[in-house]
């Protein structure tokens, strides 16, 4: 079925040690093993997936196969950086067979020793980019045989290879959607060359059968194969549009007549051949550059993979400006050089505010108050006790600087993580923010100062109406939501399980008296003007500004704003590296929901 490209193998085999430099998602190890099952025989190769507890076995090993003659691979060995001296030690010791060879996979590690590279011939191993080149891939590795296989005028034989050719794209399209992350998928997804063997080898079954049950071979790709990587639940919506779109019975028929008008995407319509040159001729047309009509992203992704990449970039250079030995040991004119931005920058922050530093708070103390009432006071409870602690580690590190302290083991950490350009976990520990430790202090100060006022707010009870609320004044927004969904059920009398959320456009929802009004909200990967969601324009900003919306929680049998086949729902996240979801909302979209789903978009919260 899959064939190693042996012209790039055979000029490793005279080499003792190969080395093999894998990018994270590319995993040559089952190319490894039908190398080795050609050229030696499966049961002259071993291999063993490197971690906690496998060292004295990878080590008998290293001494058996060396004797014997055998090959061995040695996965992940970037997880076991400090054993691999000892493998050095060992390997210089060796007289091994001739037919002895070590294959070694490891990610790019600093720690990796430099006498094992040194020893080795090394390969790098990634993913090829660009979904015109990651389709030549597979149809390199399928033989002529594999894709025709079964009688060539047979209508479930050009069934078979169309769906080999769909499952080829549906392979190149989730692994090439990963450069536009968060956009593209939340996070970085393993999808391998085995996920793709073993959706193929269920292809090669399902199309046997007369009639193809392609619902069956969405179910196991959406929780099997593919999604049992997946971990989002927006990014499975997005797997489960894909698996629709590509293997579909109208698309996938083996007839013309039946598939005429379906295409696999824009311009790209399937040939009704068996002949593996027809698809590779097909894939040829293809342009160098990807579209990001391939994958249903907005015209304008590649503005957003721009604005992501240059804070990767911003971040680094920022981290390299910062002397790493200046953490090491203690340094006063460094430390006074590298950390008197930040205490400048706390200083600066808490002009005028010194009575949230200094001010003594108590523990709200429960009571049959509002639940939203009581959810403010903790809220900013913990938000002067959290600005308390930075401004007492702060000052520690102040006096420390002047002379005035002796270092501790705590302000010594506390420098590293900031010359390191990540937030303290002593911080951390009371708020999950930023992990930019300047952020951090901007976002703080920002939400600490804006719960004072929903705290006088709160207290007349004049929270809820028809002011605009921001909801990324809260450090739990997700919390607040659900105050309001107890005293919903507290004053109509119901349980809190009987009641669903909803949100409304149109106005104040009916069937509540506490309808909520949140404003600042952000759209990226689309428009919304309040009544449909429309596609961005290759020149669009990457986000655009939501209309206030009303939401509320009802009764579940009771009417919703809008029928549910006219909306789609829509994450809230809490920052644009989408980590932390708020809550969904249902937004009116006016139908074509697979293009909303793929397109990424989601909502976002107006940072501070």
């Amino acid at each position: 079925m899959f064939t190693c490209n042996f012209n790039i193998y055979l000029s490793l085999l005279a080499c003792i040690f190969m080395f093999w430099i894998v990018v994270e998602g590319a995993d040559p190890s089952q190319e490894l093993q039908e190398l080795a099952s050609n050229t030696i025989s499966d049961e002259n190769y071993y291999q063993v997936a490197m971690g906690q507890g496998q060292s004295d076995v990878a080590m008998q090993l290293v001494r058996d196969c060396s004797r014997n003659g055998q090959w061995l691979c040695l996965k992940n060995l970037h997880l076991v950086t400090s054993w691999l001296p000892i493998l050095v030690k060992e390997l210089n010791s060796l007289s091994p067979h001739e037919n002895f060879r070590l294959w070694l996979t490891s990610e790019v590690h600093p720690r990796f020793p430099t006498i094992l590279l040194q020893s080795s011939l090394k390969v790098t191993y990634e993913a090829p980019p660009g979904v015109k080149k990651n389709l030549f891939r597979t149809y390199d590795n399928w033989t002529p045989e594999f894709v025709s296989r079964g009688s060539k005028s047979s209508k479930s034989s050009v069934t078979r290879s169309q769906a080999l050719f769909a499952l080829a794209w549906f392979h190149a399209v989730l692994q090439e959607r990963r450069n536009f992350i968060p956009q593209g998928w939340t996070k970085f997804y393993e999808f391998s060359l085995g996920d793709l063997r073993a959706a193929a080898d269920i292809t090669d079954r399902l199309c046997a059968a007369q009639e193809v049950q392609w619902e069956f071979m969405h179910g196991l790709m959406e929780n099997a194969i593919y999604g049992g990587r997946v971990d989002n639940i927006f990014d499975t919506r997005v797997m489960t549009s894909y698996l629709r779109q590509y293997f579909d019975s109208a698309l996938l028929s083996g007839s013309s007549s039946r598939s005429r008008g379906k295409r696999l995407v824009a311009n790209i319509t399937l040939p009704q051949s068996t002949n593996i040159k027809d698809y590779q001729d097909l894939i040829e047309q293809l342009p160098e550059d990807d579209a990001p009509t391939y994958f249903g992203l907005p015209a304008n992704i590649e503005r957003s993979a721009q604005r992501v990449n240059s804070q990767k970039v911003i971040s680094q250079l920022k981290t390299l400006m910062r002397s790493v030995e200046a953490g090491a040991k203690f340094d006063r004119e460094a430390w006074q050089s590298e950390l008197g931005p930040i205490l400048r920058l706390w200083k600066r922050l808490n002009q005028g505010s010194s009575s949230v530093i200094h001010a003594k708070v108590e523990m709200p103390t429960l009571s049959d108050d509002s639940p939203i009432l009581q959810f403010v006071l903790l809220e900013r409870y913990n938000a002067i006790r959290l600005v308390q602690k930075v401004h007492q580690t702060l000052s520690a590190l102040s006096k420390v600087m002047r002379g005035t302290q002796l270092l501790t083991k705590e302000v010594h950490q506390l420098a590293n993580s900031i010359l390191q350009q990540q937030t303290p976990l002593q911080w951390h520990s009371m708020w999950e923010g930023p992990d930019d430790p300047m952020q951090y202090l901007h976002a703080l100060v920002a939400k600490t100062m804006a719960l004072q006022g929903w705290e006088e707010k709160a207290q007349r009870g004049s929270l809820l109406g028809s002011d605009e609320l921001n909801l990324a004044d809260l450090f739990h927004p997700n919390t607040f939501l659900n105050a309001v969904r107890q005293k919903t059920a507290r004053d109509s009398k119901m349980s809190m399980d009987e009641l669903k959320f909803t949100c409304s456009w149109k106005g104040q929802i009916s069937g509540s008296n506490c309808n909520v009004k949140i404003g600042n909200l952000l759209l990226e990967g689309c428009s919304f003007d309040g009544m449909r969601l429309s596609e961005s324009q290759r020149n669009s900003a990457t986000v655009s500004a939501v209309p206030p919306c009303y939401v509320a929680w009802i009764a579940k049998d009771a009417t919703s704003p809008y029928n549910s086949n006219e909306t789609i729902s829509m994450p809230i996240y809490t920052s644009p590296t989408r980590e932390s979801i708020v809550t969904c909302l249902d937004v009116p979209c006016g139908g074509q929901h697979m293009t909303w789903v793929q397109s990424g978009a989601a909502l976002l919260l107006q940072q501070h």
